[in-house]
């Protein structure tokens, strides 16, 4: 009778160890096809570094046909591939990956063009194009270039003091061109004293900060330029005479802007703003932390600009124009009209208060269909030289501006991320606090402990 029970009872037992086995293949089962099919990562980075930028997901979820990124590498590579690439194809079922070992497939790899191990070739339709680098700028850039079947040509125009594209150094654009060459746009130099026309193959021109006066012949080559139905950013610092500061008033092209709508006041704007000061920059640098609505600055909501030596701006609708603000200096800004006086009193009553409009963007009707004139004022350039460009929100604003005046506004968005400056920023009152605390009250406890415990034990 026992020896019965016992045998019944371990084949039931030996039943519910089988179902369970079975229920816990049927799960491990489901995980691994869900798993399989369904990419999904959790990125708990600060400035979510390891996440895929806006800018990038709006235009891969905005695909219109399928695209193939093809990956050329040594088996032992896919891995690293497959951690840049997988992230697209999760974005949009437009979107295929295919992982070609180079060394198996040599004909293929050759018949691609592919001159290296770890090249992402990214194809939709009948165009493809060779990511310049394994990270997002590469193939996010790949996609821009592949999808904009024309050349669009950003001008730079120099021949009065402008800052240069050609210059490395701290105040030239060289870091201008390249961060607009992410977005698939060519740039190149134009000198209006020697021809005073603007090139017909230009998308966009640039003013950037001129030193000298522009004789009219170059002024009239700007107003018919936009008139016609051309873009520009014109970017004006204060008219300072102090020392190699020394900008001119400008008065002609100035003249031109108020035509158009935008009015530039011969002031400096100055920011005593604490969160300035602990970044280490000084007053002469206005913040900038909350924006009006428009395409250009919509995505910088919660983001924050620097502007260094700049002059506040005044805006009104044109016979031909609609203006509009962009952003404004902060409520504790104030500006002055000494203008040749490196002595500058922040509490003089004659300073005007803020906030002041820094940035307006304006459109100019020419009459046509589809063929209006857009172009935007900033009242300073110096926020967009290689110094100032990585600062904060600036990279962004640089390239949101361009891809609104080029009407690519599907572009616009946040860029891919830079690593995460850490580093920790500390007034000189919190230096001085860590010196005297790591020098002198940190060994003088050590050593007062220390006799108090030989004393107690003598």
């Amino acid at each position: 009778m026992n020896a019965a029970f016992l045998k019944a009872r371990q084949t039931k037992f030996g039943a519910y160890a089988a179902v369970y086995a079975l229920v816990v293949l049927a799960i491990l089962v489901v995980a691994n096809v869900l798993a399989n099919r369904y990419n999904k990562t959790l990125d708990t980075t600060a400035n979510k570094r390891y996440s895929l930028s806006e800018q990038t997901a709006k235009i891969v979820k905005g695909l219109k046909q399928p695209a193939t990124i093809t990956y050329y590498d040594q088996s032992v590579g896919f891995p690293r591939g497959k951690d840049q690439l997988d992230p697209y194809a999760n974005l949009s079922s437009n979107v295929h990956v295919e992982y070609v070992d180079a060394d198996k497939k040599r004909q293929l790899a050759a018949a691609a063009g592919v001159k290296s191990y770890g090249t992402a070739i990214i194809q939709v339709g009948d165009k493809k194009e060779e990511a310049k680098s394994l990270t997002e700028e590469g193939i996010t850039g790949a996609f821009i270039r592949v999808l904009k079947n024309k050349t669009r040509m950003v001008c730079f125009v120099e021949g009065n003091g402008e800052h240069r594209i050609d210059d490395a150094q701290a105040q030239g654009y060289s870091r201008f061109k390249d961060l607009i060459a992410k977005d698939g746009y060519e740039a190149k130099s134009v000198d209006l004293l020697q021809k005073a026309e603007v090139p017909s193959d230009c998308t966009v021109a640039v003013i950037g900060g001129p030193h000298n006066d522009y004789l009219q012949p170059q002024v009239d080559a700007v107003k018919k330029y936009v008139e016609d139905g051309g873009r520009v950013l014109v970017m004006l610092d204060a008219p300072l005479k102090i020392g190699r500061l020394n900008f001119s008033d400008n008065d002609a092209l100035a003249g031109l802007l108020n035509d158009w709508g935008v009015s530039l006041d011969k002031d400096l704007i100055l920011d005593p703003n604490p969160i300035g000061q602990l970044m280490g920059l000084g007053p002469e640098v206005a913040l900038v932390g909350s924006y009006d609505y428009h395409p250009i600055v919509n995505e910088l909501k919660g983001s924050r600009t620097g502007f260094p030596l700049s002059r506040s701006l005044q805006t009104k609708n044109g016979a031909k124009t609609t203006v509009e603000k962009l952003f404004s200096s902060s409520e504790s800004s104030v500006a002055t009209e000494k203008l040749g006086d490196s002595n500058v009193n922040l509490d003089d009553p004659k300073n005007k208060k803020g906030p002041m409009t820094l940035a307006a963007a304006g459109t100019y009707n020419t009459g046509r269909e589809n063929a209006q004139g857009r172009f935007v004022v900033i009242g300073s350039s110096e926020w967009a030289s290689n110094v100032y460009i990585p600062l904060m929100g600036n990279r962004d604003l640089v390239g949101n501006t361009i891809n609104w005046l080029a009407s690519d506004e599907d572009l616009i968005s946040i860029r891919p991320k830079d690593r995460d400056d850490r580093k920790m920023t500390l007034t000189q009152a919190q230096m001085n606090w860590v010196r005297n605390t790591s020098l002198y009250l940190l060994p003088l406890m050590v050593v007062f402990f220390g006799v108090s415990v030989w004393w107690r034990r003598r």
